[in-house]
């Protein structure tokens, strides 16, 4: 139930309907407020002072029309711009973007402006009567809240300049990749501490995994199964595994959990995701508490799937590859990024699959990927365009050059290598006369840095001459 709860409470989040919703209630209450403080106040509480003159039915009247009317008129552009914006960034960089923009908290901050203006304009406008029918009591005219009403107008022309910059810049390729960029190593902050590699623990973890979740169980008979599955109830993409449901479900069972799917997979009916050891204590609750720490939804979500902020990026250097767009440089700008995670992933400890309970009993097993699968998805799956463009395919062997230094493992280093064995065996079949020298000129310095890792950092060089 947990792990539904953060699903709907993150797609609420992310919604486009929340924040307007929201601010649009917060104007009613702030009309209803200011409208109760007017009924205690005289009409002379804002002195003789002209600008501040209290003003009469007719002209408030007029001035919440205006406010109200315009406003609306507004929020629909507002609305018709972002769709807009969506439409053109989906269709350029890839519908995985379609996400990021709707989530945008400006433009929904600038829509909620212009829609809490109107609600409250509208609430107050109703409150103001010219005394002319004796059923309706005598002449009302809340000053202070039209005082409000031309506040928040006020606010909303600021709002709108503000929406009127935020477009533009928010479609900037650069803006966008960086946006993902920053997502992407933000995650990999939170999720991989930076600090050594926990042997001792990690041995002290290992011994309690049972020997029939072991590759190399020695006493396993064929066909033999000691523990008991469990399968997937829907069809989707796993979108949130809840850490602390799944352990106390399987703390709770007395049961040691071996996940077989992690977030941003697709599941169907009858795969199974987790299997539980030993199998006599798999009950029907122990089934249904563990599948309760799994949400799935008809698409991936960048909460826990690590893989989808690499996907946005090798999507967008992708489109830019194609015979179509042919645009290496924009390429060059995700590669930079996937560069800089590559190298911030490469000093963290990426490969603990142990999730122990209070008292240090291991729980779960979970699905992890080591460096070599994060730098295959990050610029394998970019090979098959880099190595046809010449500035790009240098630039793709130039970032692997930077990511060498900050590697502490020789099977690091072995996975960049496999990188620059298979790239540059593409580059043979796709380019050919000056543009594969360039290409193999870089993979020739990588080589050497491959040797020797200080050779990467780039240094002034200073020619002494003698007088």
């Amino acid at each position: 139930m947990r792990a539904y709860l953060i699903q709907t409470y993150q797609s609420v989040l992310a919604s486009y309907w929340f924040v307007p919703t929201i601010m649009a209630i917060l104007a009613a209450i702030l009309a209803l407020v200011l409208i109760q403080i007017d009924n205690w106040l005289p009409n002379t509480f804002v002195g003789d002072n002209p600008f501040f003159y209290a003003t009469q039915p007719d002209g408030a009247r007029s001035i919440l029309n205006a406010i109200g009317g315009s406003m609306i008129g507004v929020a629909g552009t507002v609305f018709s711009v972002t769709m807009a914006t969506v439409v053109f960034a989906s269709g350029t960089y890839g519908p995985r973007l379609l996400t990021n923009f709707m989530n945008d908290r400006g433009n929904q901050v600038t829509l909620g402006t212009f829609v809490a203006t109107f609600v409250y304009s509208i609430l107050v406008l109703r409150t103001v009567r010219d005394g002319g029918d004796e059923a309706f009591g005598a002449m009302f005219v809340p000053n202070l809240a039209i005082y409000g009403a031309i506040f928040l107008a006020i606010c909303s022309i600021g709002i709108l300049i503000y929406f009127i910059h935020h477009v533009p810049s928010n479609i900037h390729i650069s803006n966008v990749i960086a946006g993902i960029g920053h997502n992407l190593l933000g995650r990999i902050d939170r999720e991989f501490p930076d600090i050594a590699d926990d042997d001792e623990g990690r041995q002290e973890r290992d011994w309690q995994v049972p020997s029939c979740f072991r590759a190399d169980d020695p006493n396993r008979k064929p066909g033999e199964v000691a523990y008991g599955s469990i399968h997937a109830e829907k069809d989707g993409y796993i979108q949130i595994i809840d850490k602390e449901t799944l352990i106390e479900a399987a703390a709770g069972s007395e049961v040691i959990v071996r996940a077989a799917c992690r977030p941003g997979v697709f599941v169907h009916s009858g795969r199974v995701l987790f299997d539980a050891w030993p199998a006599e204590r798999v009950s029907e609750d122990t089934r249904s508490a563990i599948l309760s720490s799994v949400a799935v939804g008809t698409s991936r979500s960048p909460r826990q799937d690590l893989n989808f902020l690499f996907d946005e990026l090798v999507e967008i250097a992708g489109r830019a590859l194609s015979p179509g767009v042919n645009d290496p440089y924009t390429a060059i700008t995700a590669m930079d990024w996937l560069k800089s995670a590559m190298a911030s992933l490469a000093s963290r400890r990426t490969d603990d699959p142990y999730w122990c309970d209070d008292e240090d009993k291991l729980r779960v097993l979970t699905v992890t990927a080591g460096f070599d699968e994060y730098l295959e998805i990050a610029f394998g799956h970019l090979r098959q365009y880099a190595s046809s463009d010449t500035i790009a395919g240098e630039h793709f062997v130039n970032c692997l050059i930077e990511i060498v230094p900050a590697c502490r493992r020789d099977d690091q280093r072995r996975a960049i290598r496999d990188q620059l064995d298979a790239f540059v065996g593409l580059a043979r079949e796709n380019l050919s006369g000056r543009s594969l020298k360039t290409v193999e000129q870089a993979a020739a310095r990588l080589d050497r840095c491959l040797i020797d890792p200080e050779a990467c950092i780039p240094r002034c060089r200073v020619d002494i001459r003698s007088a």
